[in-house]
């Protein structure tokens, strides 16, 4: 995204938000569309910061012969913000949640793009008193209009391998509230971007940065709502869960052209998790699983017919790999953020694998009490994709 564009965004952005603060202001917009409106605030989000090196593409191999090591971005989010009607939202100090519109530009559109993400954001206070509050927060969405690889115009670019990607962030922030509707927020963010190993190459981006926002709220009090907590009782749980994915690889060494070398072949990613959890409090579930897994990537072989790269199916038993991991779960009602560092305890032994150690990091959410969905992001090196796994699942308490 060249300098004007983005600046002319950014005029737009503050504008509207300018109009519609003027507008409130005037209680027309609360009057006609109270219930609407009631909760609910913008907030316009600006950051310029720095991008990790984790791949010669970022350190300078590409077209401009310069390290990628700076970006800036905008985002303009809609929220809500709780008073305390459910018993969690008192328990989380009461948090905002919402949907956001983020877009960025890494200073080299011709082999990146222009990326422009919609995603999902939760964000909870540490400490709240009065009209400061420290914060921290999580987003997770997708990200399109990428400029990615091409062998052909765009053959230096393996940070990004397809179009779209999801889109990782997590930071925090400290909010003071200078007028009834106005806060400012400053902060830092961590942000991951990667397309899960759906295409490759896919080595990905990853950011840090500091972040100033300005929050307009469309009421003007914090009517937060107290009750007594119950004091929790640990409860048990066994959850069942099938996963399915998708990995993409791509064979150099095949006698094909360009293109179709670098499409590759997709392979199967299924499995069956068993985990038990005990839910120690409101917030938090711990606990110890096991997922028996079929990767169709490994040890795969293709053949060239017609030009054209196929798989040729090999031995089911040596596709077949066993990991045990440990779990981490923050719980906000029906939706709960999971984080298990796992191992493989049983695959075949071959000459370049994975490493036996990855992170499995992913959303769950309760359709009803017992029928859950979810996916999760597994990785290795804490950096790289492997595949992402969709998954449906059964609870027993």
């Amino acid at each position: 995204m060249n300098k004007t564009i983005f600046r002319k965004l950014t005029y737009i952005l503050v504008l509207s938000i300018y109009s519609v603060t003027s507008v409130a202001q005037k209680d027309t917009l609360v009057e006609q569309h109270g219930k609407f409106l009631k909760n609910l605030g913008l907030n316009a989000m600006y950051q310029n910061g720095h991008v990790f090196a984790t791949n010669e593409f970022l350190r300078g191999n590409n077209a401009e012969a310069e390290k990628i090591k700076s970006y800036q971005a905008f985002a303009l989010k809609l929220l809500k913000q709780t008073k305390g009607d459910k018993l969690w939202e008192q328990i989380y100090r009461y948090p905002n949640w919402g949907i956001g519109i983020y877009t960025a530009d890494f200073y080299n559109p011709e082999e990146i793009g222009n990326p422009v993400a919609v995603y999902a954001f939760f964000n909870a206070p540490f400490l709240r008193q009065n009209r400061f509050s420290f914060n921290y927060e999580f987003g997770f969405g997708a990200t399109f209009n990428w400029q990615s690889y091409n062998p052909l115009t765009n053959q230096y670019n393996k940070s990004i391998g397809a179009g779209e990607s999801f889109l990782i962030d997590a930071g925090i922030d400290i909010a003071y509230r200078i007028f009834k509707q106005v806060e400012i927020k400053a902060g830092v963010g961590l942000t991951h971007f990667s397309n899960g190993g759906l295409k490759v190459p896919n080595l990905g981006l990853n950011t840090i940065a500091p972040k100033i926002s300005l929050r307009y709220n469309f009421f003007d009090r914090y009517d937060f709502k107290k009750q007594e907590v119950p004091e929790y009782k640990d409860r048990n749980e066994w959850l069942f869960s099938l996963y399915g994915g998708l990995k993409n690889v791509v064979y150099d060494s095949l006698d094909v052209s360009l293109m179709e070398k670098y499409e590759g072949v997709f392979y199967p990613e299924t499995g069956l998790s068993m985990l038990y959890n005990r839910q120690l409090s409101y917030k938090s579930k711990i606990g110890m699983g096991i997922t028996f897994s079929y990767d169709g990537s490994i040890d795969a072989q293709v053949a060239v017919d017609n030009g054209e790269v196929e798989p040729v199916k090999g031995p089911f038993k040596d596709k077949i790999l066993i990991s045990i991991y440990p779990s981490y779960e923050l719980v906000a009602h029906k939706v709960s953020l999971i984080i298990q560092p796992a191992f493989y305890i049983y695959r075949k032994t071959l000459k370049s694998q994975s490493p036996m150690f990855h992170q499995r990091i992913g959303l769950k959410y309760h359709i009803t009490d017992h029928v859950f969905a979810g996916i999760t992001l597994r990785a290795y090196d804490f950096h790289v994709s492997d595949f992402v796994e969709w998954s449906l699942g059964y609870r027993l308490r």
